[in-house]
């Protein structure tokens, strides 16, 4: 239904205070009512041209996909279809869970015209959502009525891990200047295992680069060059307990876990590996190792809508399961959050895995602890807490002491540490030719 808008409450008022004085002059009485009616009427007609205003058309554009924690424009395009300009104020029904920018907005539409208006969100949670209706709050021709009209314009959207920083690892990488992220590559090219190609000998090659049968046949010195080895498989092994679902910032340590493992998928599969992924403690998903570009993009659609649970992860039985999926040797990147408690349960688990697999352990550590930890004691209590910080740090490096001694090859990193320590330790395997 219509409502009064602002300037007709504004008319009223003044209507309201023109009739004040009217019991001391009586011969404007007829000239106030006059003027009562002739407001009523411009009134009423204004609200019949508003009534008779069609619904403009819209349409709303947005990426069907979003990254998890990135700003993101949304575009409304609105079309006049009628020989009058129209007046409106717009809000759009975006999703739940996700932080806002530019809206609600007010615009003019020329007779025939059209016009756009962009805002900003920004999703602070992975998972399928949904766009409702457009809203319009519709002016009449004089601004005296308004009325409220939905166009209907449901859209769904994935909102998927972060994919934002695998454009930024390429374009440094395109410009050598992945140090930037403190990403390094401790193997020099031409030192690898796998044969790559015979090239002319240049000075600074190894004596041991030189392909002395070659160079005798060609009378020239000539060096096989070699890659890291190609064709292997990493398989990540993902944690989806209750611990996971710690914050240390806006994003939990399972979407961190998400975004790490997004970018070392695509620098394995650019080294022409085959990844695949597990996940226990929670919503069972298994994906296969595969090769080649559309291997990134399922690891998106399996994992952009899984969530951490309460559960307590079981990891024998996940690395039973595993075992009965996965029979060629891989790299297997188990990414959890270690503590002392753990140990019974996760060293038999490791022993079944590096029957056959070489295992990389990486446990998650609470940013807030190190925080803790630095913090000066100022008072008994401060001490006390502090005390109890420096405890549990010790119990968490004894317990990876221990895994360590039984062959383990275990990182404990913070969750913001993670991304650039899993790619500098699946470089450093490739070169040392561990797989």
């Amino acid at each position: 239904m219509p409502v009064p808008a602002r300037p007709l409450f504004l008319l009223l008022a003044i209507l309201w205070l023109l009739s004040l004085p009217l019991p001391w002059f009586t011969d404007l009485q007829s000239a106030w009512l006059w003027l009562a009616i002739g407001l009523l009427i411009f009134s009423l007609l204004d609200l019949l041209a508003l009534l008779l205003q069609k619904t403009p058309q819209g349409r709303r554009q947005v990426n069907s996909t979003l990254p998890l924690g990135q700003w993101t424009t949304v575009s409304v395009r609105l079309t006049n279809r009628q020989n009058r300009r129209q007046h409106y104020r717009i809000f759009d029904h975006y999703p739940s869970r996700m932080q806002l920018q530019g809206l609600p907005q007010s615009q003019t539409i020329k007779a025939h015209g059209w016009s756009q208006i962009e805002y900003q969100i920004r999703p602070e949670e992975r998972g399928l959502f949904h766009f409702a209706a457009i809203e319009l709050r519709l002016l009449s021709p004089f601004g005296l009525w308004q009325q409220a009209r939905k166009i209907a314009a449901a859209q769904k959207v994935r909102v998927y891990p972060n994919f934002a920083a695998v454009a930024h690892y390429i374009l440094l990488a395109s410009d050598n200047r992945l140090s930037q992220l403190g990403i390094r590559k401790s193997q020099r090219r031409g030192s690898g295992l796998d044969f790559h190609q015979m090239r002319d000998y240049r000075e600074g090659d190894s004596l041991r680069q030189i392909d002395w049968k070659a160079s005798s046949r060609l009378r020239r010195p000539i060096a096989r060059e070699s890659q890291d080895e190609r064709d292997q498989e990493i398989v990540f092994l993902i944690d989806c307990g209750r611990r996971m679902r710690a914050r240390d910032d806006e994003l939990s340590h399972f979407d961190h876990t998400l975004n790490a493992i997004l970018l070392l998928s695509y620098v394995a599969l650019r080294q022409g590996d085959a990844v695949g992924m597990q996940t226990f403690a929670g919503e069972p998903r298994l994906l296969k190792p595969a090769k080649g570009p559309a291997t990134q993009q399922r690891m998106l659609n399996a994992l952009y809508d899984l969530q951490p649970t309460n559960y307590v992860p079981d990891y024998t039985q996940a690395a039973t399961h595993f075992l009965a999926h996965q029979n060629k040797r891989s790299l297997i990147i188990l990414i959890s959050n270690v503590r002392d408690e753990d140990n019974s349960d996760l060293l038999p688990a490791i022993r079944l895995l590096q029957r056959k697999h070489l295992l990389l352990l990486i446990s998650l550590r609470e940013e807030a602890l190190d925080q803790a930890a630095r913090q000066p004691a100022k008072h008994f209590h401060q001490a006390l807490q502090l005390a109890a910080v420096h405890g549990y740090l010790a119990q968490r490096k004894q317990a990876i002491r221990q895994l360590q001694v039984m062959g383990a090859d275990c990182l404990d990193v913070s969750p913001s540490q993670l991304t650039v320590s899993l790619i500098n330790r699946y470089h450093e395997i490739k070169s040392a030719g561990q797989l």
